[in-house]
């Protein structure tokens, strides 16, 4: 039986709703915290406006009326007497408190006052007094059928099962902070005494959330340090750099400085983790690819994980052609690749036949065997976790990691948040490349943006037109399918238009955006499906309609899309009303700056989807909000993980049982 049926009022159906909520046994139920707090304070009813919140205790004066309304609806009138006044209480579809509301019984309502009838509309009774003093009230996120108070009442009979905890935090830290002990914490977040208290409480856990996240991330640093099977290779840097000086163009000084650092990783006895974030089209892959080929100059395999299928077909090709010289074997391998095909592939590769596979998460299934991998590379890596990478085993040797991302942050956040990862940064664009000129137009000013469009289709140029969703789910947003009707109307007879998006067969969205590569579309709507690394040089203007639905950092991949060639490129951000953190893009072109922009107004936002929230096991702890509490806790982590890995006291049990829980380490 689950744990959580022990508990007075929670059976297997009530079991089943908890766990929508990702509650599935008593001590989730104890961690599952409130997202808000009102406070039940009396109201003072010499001075009430229409409209507003009312909470007032006072005695039932006589029996309730009950009144049958239109469609099943029932209300319910009475009046409750308080020692100022008297007042009229009306309530819905709750007739079932009838015989509770006897005369005489202490009762207390929260409501909202209706002036023109001069009555409180109940949306709660309580049949007991306020308490003297103002009580703070957790509110809890809740599901059909499962209310906030429900779940207030289970957690409190948890509690009175719950053994003592151990405290996980070294004693040191607590007595240096004043901190609240774990089981102390718990409770008052969930039943604050006060406005101190909960503060205190609040205080205690989000900082216990960042200093075990920043000891794992210590821990798992020393793990890679530490590792005995990693990779011992040679890698010639003059053969690197003949290789580098045969390529159709220029690497740029951070691009260069990058590739060093990966070498210079590679042919180190310690096995390689490290973050190659750059901006949109500042040449990450060609990066990677070289990469790739040190390892193969070295006599191992690389694999390249990508997130979507016209991603991996785009590097596939581009690979093929950057190595046509070379004697490297490239294969690609997605889902949908033939039966075939992938029977040929895995022998390949067990058998070492293949130097480069290129491929989506087709690259870790369970059958795959490789004979010598030495490199995993994830694009666009924060749409993997930590697990799938790790899946990349050999029996012998750890192959080295390499992350990209084309969402960078700001360099004193990745120092902490990716301190177990060494972090090389691409900021120069290559050379050639045009700023995107970027506009904010109103949705009145459509004529203007079809206009511009117009321009650009005259001059043999395509275009991006970015809907935030697929159908018309909402009067508020426009959709693929509605944008894809206005642009046939508006350029049907002068050119070609596609749509492409996340619900479409893979097969299907390959052949639309291999269409647009070839320029047999001249507009491709679509929704973010695009905002991944794809590369149309013809592509000159993307126009994004609601954009004031997404994130800077989002709006920027987007624009990322275009200005991949020496064309002028333009970005059209389209709204109904101008926001003013648009102006952000209008004037600047800098991912690193936008991010640190987005990151200090938005909050971290999408940086946990870069670091899944589940790994980071950050519940009430905001990166952003908390970031002085992080500085304080990475601090106390570096200090502590000697103290704590080598203790033989048992002091720090509880610690170690949680660093031992990375296994996909060992």
């Amino acid at each position: 039986m689950n744990d959580l049926e022990s508990i007075q009022g929670i059976g297997p159906k009530t079991a089943e709703l908890l766990g929508k909520l990702h509650i599935h046994n008593q001590n989730d139920l104890i961690r599952f915290y409130p997202y808000r707090y009102d406070i039940l304070k009396r109201s003072d009813i010499t001075n009430l406006e229409d409209g507003s919140k009312v909470v007032i205790d006072g005695v039932v004066e006589g029996s309730p009326t009950i009144i049958y309304l239109n469609r099943g609806l029932k209300k319910m009138i009475f009046r409750i007497s308080n020692k100022k006044t008297i007042l009229n209480i009306s309530i819905y579809n709750q007739v079932y408190l009838y015989d509770e509301l006897k005369s005489g019984k202490d009762i207390t309502i929260i409501g909202k006052y209706d002036k023109v009838k001069n009555t409180i509309v109940a949306s709660e009774v309580r049949f007991e007094k306020l308490p003297i003093e103002p009580k703070i009230e957790a509110v809890y996120h809740s599901t059909s059928g499962l209310s906030s108070k429900n779940i207030s009442k289970f957690i409190s009979s948890a509690f009175l099962n719950k053994e003592e905890e151990k405290d996980i935090l070294p004693i040191g830290i607590m007595e240096k902070y004043n901190l609240f002990n774990i089981n102390d914490a718990l409770y008052e977040i969930h039943f604050p005494r006060d406005i101190l208290s909960l503060k205190k409480a609040r205080q205690r856990l989000k900082y216990e959330e960042l200093f075990m996240y920043l000891l794992k991330i210590n821990y798992m640093k020393l793990k890679i340090n530490n590792d005995k099977k990693a990779i011992s290779r040679s890698i010639s840097q003059d053969k690197i750099n003949e290789f580098i000086s045969k390529l159709p163009f220029k690497l740029t000084i951070d691009q260069l400085k990058a590739e060093e650092d990966i070498i210079k990783d590679l042919n180190s006895t310690k096995r390689m983790n490290r973050l190659l974030q750059g901006d949109v089209g500042s040449g990450k892959t060609v990066i990677a690819f070289i990469a790739s080929y040190g390892n193969f100059l070295a006599g191992y395999q690389t694999a390249m994980m990508v997130p979507t299928e016209i991603l991996a077909n785009q590097h596939y090709l581009n690979a093929k052609e950057l190595f046509k010289d070379e004697k490297m074997k490239i294969e690609l391998l997605t889902s949908s690749t033939s039966k075939k095909k992938k029977e040929e592939i895995y022998e390949k590769l067990e058998s070492g036949e293949i130097d480069l596979i290129i491929g989506t998460q087709s690259l870790i299934q369970e059958q795959i065997k490789y004979k010598n991998l030495g490199l995993v590379i994830t694009d666009e890596q924060h749409r993997f976790g930590v697990n799938q990478r790790d899946t990349f085993k050999n029996k012998e040797e750890t192959p080295d990691i390499l992350s990209m991302s084309a969402t960078p942050i700001p360099r004193t956040y990745a120092l902490t948040i990716y301190g177990d990862m060494d972090v090389s940064s691409i900021k120069t664009k290559p050379v050639g490349r045009k700023e995107i000129i970027t506009y904010f137009k109103k949705e009145k000013d459509m004529y203007d943006v079809l206009n511009l469009m117009k321009e650009e289709l005259d001059k043999g140029h395509q275009i991006y037109v970015i809907a935030p969703s697929i159908d018309e789910d909402s009067d508020e947003k426009e959709s693929v399918t509605d944008l894809e009707e206005k642009m046939k109307k508006a350029f049907g007879k002068i050119c070609k238009i596609g749509s492409v998006h996340g619900k479409m067969d893979s097969k299907d969205k390959s052949n639309i955006m291999t269409d647009f590569e070839k320029k047999k579309i001249d507009i491709l709507i679509s929704t973010t499906v695009i905002e991944v690394g794809v590369n149309v040089p013809n592509a000159s203007m993307i126009v994004i309609f609601n954009a004031n639905l997404f994130g800077l950092s989002t709006l920027h991949q987007l624009r990322g899309r275009v200005g991949r060639g020496d064309i002028q490129s333009y970005c059209i951000l389209i709204a109904k009303e101008y926001q003013e953190r648009l102006k952000m893009l209008e004037r600047c072109n800098d991912g690193f700056e936008i991010s640190e922009y987005d990151f200090q107004n938005r909050g971290e936002g999408d940086l946990f989807g870069i670091r899944q929230s589940g790994e980071t096991g950050l519940v009430l702890a905001n990166v952003n909000r908390d970031f002085k509490m992080m500085l304080k806790a990475k601090e106390d982590a570096d200090y502590y993980i000697d103290e704590i890995l080598n203790d033989e006291t048992g002091l720090y049990d509880s610690v170690k049982q949680e660093l031992m829980k990375i296994e996909y380490l060992d």
